[in-house]
């Protein structure tokens, strides 16, 4: 059976996510960053889930979270995310808040990584899956949203890296931009139905291979530009 670990389960694409790997069968273990936000799952509680208490933003949190899973774990999804504060333009900017930002978007899965590296270890066929953004790359020009968009870019550097340095160890890890789906952080306008992100990138991380590793890849299969 495969064992899924995904982070920020409570609401948007990570619940659906959590939703349909269950659907599938596979084992998942999610997290929230509230104990009552774990109280509210019912929708997931039951055989095959098990639910863990962090922020993602503490890394003491996370090691006593990882301390508490048995086994390995097959796929790493890196889901938590924020939109960054209201104020983040070049010109007029949040510092703190796009600082935080940066410690959420970026630092946070390296974090959840770290302290679930030797869950990924016991896996025969391990994979890190981590939502990024287009938003982030490189050559989407586009200046609103300055915070996140640095943050979604940065964090697609520290998955190049990772996938550098774990492809000798057989571990795959890519970037996926889950589309502009409609949550709260993308709104109801949004293009992409919640159900269909979540589907794609659960896809994604089934057929994701050592052979593939270290690419950024929209939520639907097709290759994005870093």
């Amino acid at each position: 059976m495969t064992t899924i670990l995904i982070t920020g389960v409570g609401r948007g694409i990570g619940h659906e996510l959590a939703r349909q790997a269950l659907a599938r069968g596979w084992h998942v273990v999610g997290s929230v960053r509230r104990a009552e936000d774990a109280d509210e799952l019912q929708d997931l509680a039951g055989t095959g889930f098990q639910a863990l208490v962090f922020d993602v933003r503490d890394g003491e949190a996370i090691e006593r979270a990882a301390a508490t899973v048995e086994g390995g774990i097959d796929i790493l999804v890196n889901c938590s995310g924020v939109i960054g504060p209201a104020q983040q333009s070049v010109l007029d900017m949040d510092f703190d808040g796009f600082s935080d930002t940066l410690d959420i978007n970026t630092v946070g899965p390296l974090r959840v990584t770290h302290a679930f590296l030797e869950h990924l270890r016991r896996s025969e066929r391990a994979r890190i899956i981590t939502l990024s953004s287009w938003m982030g790359s490189l050559s989407h020009t586009h200046s609103d949203r300055i915070a996140y968009r640095a943050s979604k870019a940065a964090v697609n550097k520290v998955i190049q890296g990772l996938a550098t340095d774990l492809e000798p160890e057989g571990i795959a890890v890519a970037s996926v931009h889950p589309g502009w789906v409609r949550t709260d952080m993308g709104g109801p306008t949004a293009d992409v139905a919640t159900r269909d992100s979540a589907a794609g990138v659960l896809d994604l991380a089934h057929r994701l291979t050592i052979e593939t590793t270290g690419r950024f890849w929209n939520y639907d299969g097709s290759a994005l530009s870093w």
